[in-house]
């Protein structure tokens, strides 16, 4: 963790470019900074995965309405002023990838950001070790 989770309509396939937002997300991820000017999240652990519903129901039906929820979910420990700026980063960058989506039809996006309060939590894995701390992206 940290990572973004979209679910959207499936209509959103054909002209959402759904990769290019998850590369938007996860590089955005990696320029929040905490008060300090620290990386809020590290490189290795940066994380964005989309998944186009199997049947969906927008609004009352009678139009072309997509939509698409996005959730960063963080571990604990981060301030609040951190959070806000991961939000408000992350918000700025779906809205301007989906402007354009926007201009041409009607669209529905959510941000939300969780901070887990996790009951177990065990990270394992060799991904890490390739982003030393101090290395990361500025």
């Amino acid at each position: 963790m940290p990572q973004v989770v979209i679910y959207y309509t499936p209509d959103l396939e054909a002209d959402g470019a759904m990769p290019a937002l998850c590369r938007t997300l996860a590089d955005t991820m990696l320029t929040v900074r905490d008060e300090a000017g620290a990386q809020v999240f590290p490189t290795g652990g940066v994380r964005v995965f989309a998944y186009p519903a199997a049947h969906a129901a927008v609004a009352d039906g009678s139009g072309d309405h997509g939509f698409c929820y996005m959730n960063l979910r963080m571990g604990r420990g981060r301030s609040a002023a951190a959070q806000q700026a991961a939000g408000q980063a992350l918000a700025a960058a779906a809205r301007a990838h989906f402007a354009p989506l926007l201009a041409r039809r009607h669209l529905g996006l959510t941000l939300q950001v969780d901070v887990g309060d996790e009951v177990f939590d065990a990270k394992f894995g060799n991904l890490h070790p390739l982003f030393p701390k101090g290395a990361d992206k500025l």
